[in-house]
């Protein structure tokens, strides 16, 4: 038991390197690109933990968690890394287009990496229940909820957005390139999938409270 939880507090001091690497330290340490190692060291972190749980029997505390509410919690946490990631390194995209811009360029290779880690662990998770049900009438309502959430911060992103564009002056919106409306156009889209997989989470805890209760 305590090697299992040394593993685990070891997984967890990992974890805060990562966040540290993508969201607060600087661009390049000692020569060592900081965002590319801390989204290796994030995914290796993902992939170790959910080798560990897969490993694992399965538990009272895995049975009153469904499949949907494991991928809604691992969505939220991928899409909060992302988001924050993306909003860290903003400035980049200033510079000029992608092929110009070996900054964006890494920026955008990290986003993807996450993007391919977190299809994979989906993937991971959906084994972990093969042979169960993985959906119902709950699931499905909880999801139309949820979806609506989603549209919701989507629209509102995009309608601040247009808001700024047109009323400000235009010596304040140098910085509002091509290439960073793109980009701004592309976070709006991750905003709204964050809102949608956390209000997915939050009305799978609330209803197994409920139930518990």
């Amino acid at each position: 038991m305590d090697v299992r939880r040394g593993g685990w507090l070891l997984l967890l001091v990992g974890a805060l390197l990562a966040f540290w690497a993508l969201l607060a330290g600087p661009g390049i340490l000692l020569g060592v690109d900081l965002g590319k190692w801390g989204t290796a060291l994030l995914v290796t972190v993902a992939w170790v933990s959910m080798y560990a749980v897969s490993r694992m029997p399965m538990g009272e505390a895995e049975r009153g968690l469904s499949p949907g509410e494991w991928k809604a919690w691992v969505g939220t946490a991928f899409m909060l890394v992302a988001t924050g990631y993306f909003l860290a390194k903003s400035q980049v995209f200033v510079a000029g287009p992608a092929w110009d811009n070996p900054d964006a360029r890494a920026v955008g290779r990290n986003l993807v990496l996450l993007l391919v880690a977190w299809s994979v662990l989906t993937g991971v998770l959906g084994a972990r229940w093969k042979g169960r049900v993985q959906e119902d009438e709950r699931d499905r309502e909880i999801e139309k909820q949820a979806a609506g959430w989603g549209r919701s911060a989507l629209t509102f992103c995009l309608i601040g957005l247009a808001v700024m564009l047109a009323f400000s002056p235009a010596d304040r919106l140098a910085w509002a390139t091509h290439f960073m409306i793109a980009n701004l156009l592309v976070f709006a889209l991750m905003w709204g999938w964050l809102c949608e997989y956390a209000a997915t989470a939050l009305m799978y805890w609330k209803d197994r409270r409920g139930t518990q209760a």
